[in-house]
């Protein structure tokens, strides 16, 4: 494994990746300093927590399909963490979760407004540094944004009345997740100069595998008896969440499972059941379903490189499809 986190990078590639991830956490850093303390404080929370970096580190990758000394692309890449912190705090107050990669997450420890405020300011900081990328980088951020904002629309509300859940909750993870995970791409390539082609097909990439990761982090939720998501194993059954593994046991027709459905309709507040649940789950059928259908979204987003050129930066993207696959196994 690389230091950036995917395998099998070339060497050259490796080393510019690095050094481009090292200026966009300076940026990232130095972008949200302010003169108020507990603004300076809250917005540091999640960033100092670390993460993935994912958005960002796909913004770089995808620049080297252009010219990647252009300027703006380090700038973009800290617009996506940015924005993907914001959400974060916005959506563990949605959620009231405890923890957040590994820390006291923002609304236990502030309060649910501090929280949303802090969201709300990453979202301003964000808008600063786009103001300078100028006008198609700034409609592609307020779309993408739009999405995000609708796709927690739609999983507050829940499926309509005779919607398939799953479907439902498949365009719910595309909107949430998959919709920032493509603008990274798009970012990269759209700033780098890269033909309009290959702008696209990043785009679509982006898209699949910004599902595939969330499907990823669904099942590690339940296989993994570490904290590998960042999250504490079964934090989504404690907070009444559906999840597509969840999903797989809800459809399910076997009189075996009604009991165990029942428990996942709504959220459980015993720590003796959500172990017993966790329990019941990994040596469930639906998990391995769950991973099957994983890999279907994965192989999408490998198909959608198809018309890239051979290069080293079209090589590291197909790395990443099975970083993420391995992550949930």
């Amino acid at each position: 494994m690389s230091s950036i986190g995917i395998p099998s990078v070339s060497e050259e590639l490796e080393k510019d990746l690095t050094s481009g991830m090292v200026r966009v956490e300076e940026l990232l850093y130095s972008h949200i300093q302010g003169k108020y303390p507990l603004v300076a404080e809250t917005s540091r929370h999640l960033v100092a927590a670390g993460g993935k970096r994912l958005r960002p580190l796909l913004t770089l990758i995808t620049s080297h399909l252009g010219d990647p000394g252009k300027s703006g692309i380090v700038e973009a890449a800290v617009v996506c963490e940015l924005t993907h912190l914001a959400t974060l705090y916005h959506d563990d107050v949605m959620d009231e979760a405890l923890l957040r990669r590994g820390v006291e997450s923002a609304n236990s420890k502030w309060g649910n407004s501090i929280a949303i405020l802090t969201g709300d300011y990453l979202f301003a900081k964000a808008s600063d540094l786009l103001a300078d990328l100028g006008t198609e980088a700034v409609r592609l951020q307020a779309r993408t944004f739009e999405r995000l904002v609708i796709g927690q629309i739609m999983e507050t509300q829940g499926p309509e009345g005779g919607q398939d859940p799953l479907e439902h909750y498949l365009q719910v993870v595309a909107d949430k997740t998959g919709s920032l995970i493509s603008t990274s791409a798009r970012y990269g390539a759209l700033l780098s100069g890269a033909r309009s082609e290959i702008v696209e097909t990043v785009t679509a990439f982006g898209e699949q595998i910004g599902v595939a990761f969330q499907l990823a982090d669904d099942v590690i939720d339940i296989a993994s008896s570490s904290e590998d998501s960042g999250k504490t194993p079964g934090t989504d059954l404690r907070e009444g969440v559906p999840t597509l593994v969840t999903l797989n046991v809800l459809k399910s027709n076997n009189p075996a499972d009604r009991d165990l459905q029942e428990l996942l309709r709504g959220p459980i507040d015993s720590e003796v059941v959500v172990a017993q649940v966790l329990e019941a789950l990994r040596t469930h059928p639906a998990l391995d379903d769950s991973r099957a259908q994983l890999l279907q979204v994965a192989q999408k987003a490998r198909l959608a490189l198809g018309p890239l050129p051979i290069c080293d930066a079209t090589a590291a993207l197909f790395s990443l499809c099975e970083t993420v696959i391995e992550r949930s196994h």
